[in-house]
């Protein structure tokens, strides 16, 4: 049963829009979902950037939920975590497939995501205002690309159906790979037929276009 929002209260912490990957994956599930939240942004690569996170939240880092209800406060961190508690309370969204093999996908290449693929961060790094050239890229981070152009075409072949997601609707498994999308169309990074047709769907979702407008905003900011 969804909780009723008159009783709950969603405020989301998040990072400077142009580079905070991590801070985007839970903003477009929250915003997919249709939770109703504040956000509150946390300008990043700044002197008072780790004091102005700790007062937040313990572990230092952001995104972060705070969920205040009549039952007291509650903190989500990390942005999987945040993922979770979204669909959890937001059933109807469907953020998880309903089939039990599909959604053991989608968890499994959400989590791939979550905690692999350090060598294209470095090389690949989020600023959705910039255009690069194409760089050379070394051998693992070339591997760490296929790699992830193999799971999309795995999935869009296998669970995609007419849908145009990489489980046929939006799910959290989108919502983890729409900053690499970003940082594929930043580092001209030329893609397959198929997964330039996904990375194009993700990039038009409404969410994802106003998270690039607001990116375009922060011009002022340094992009790294």
């Amino acid at each position: 049963m969804q909780h009723a929002q008159s009783e709950t209260r969603y405020t989301l912490f998040i990072g400077t829009k142009n580079f905070s990957s991590w801070s985007l994956r839970a903003w477009l599930a929250a915003r997919m979902a249709g939770m109703p939240f504040s956000e509150v942004v946390i300008p990043l690569r700044q002197p008072e950037t780790k004091s102005a996170i700790l007062r937040h939240s313990p572990s230092g880092k952001i995104p972060l939920l705070v969920i205040e209800s009549t039952n007291g406060k509650q903190l989500v961190w990390d942005s999987l975590a945040i993922c979770e508690s979204v669909a959890e309370r937001f059933p109807a969204a469907q953020l998880w497939p309903d089939d039990p093999a599909a959604r053991g996908e989608a968890r499994s290449i959400s989590a791939e995501m979550h905690s692999g693929f350090p060598e294209l961060r470095t090389a690949l790094p989020m600023d959705i205002v910039a255009r690069n050239k194409p760089g050379v890229l070394t051998e693992t981070v070339q591997a760490q690309v296929a790699r992830i152009l193999g799971l999309w075409e795995l999935a869009l072949t296998q669970f995609g159906g007419g849908g145009g997601f990489l489980f046929g609707r939006f799910s959290i498994a989108d919502a983890f790979y729409a900053p690499v999308v970003t940082r594929f169309v930043t580092h001209g990074i030329e893609l397959p037929p198929r997964q330039q047709a996904y990375a194009e769907r993700v990039l038009a979702l409404p969410p994802m276009r106003e998270w690039a407008a607001a990116a375009r905003e922060e011009r002022g900011e340094r992009s790294e």
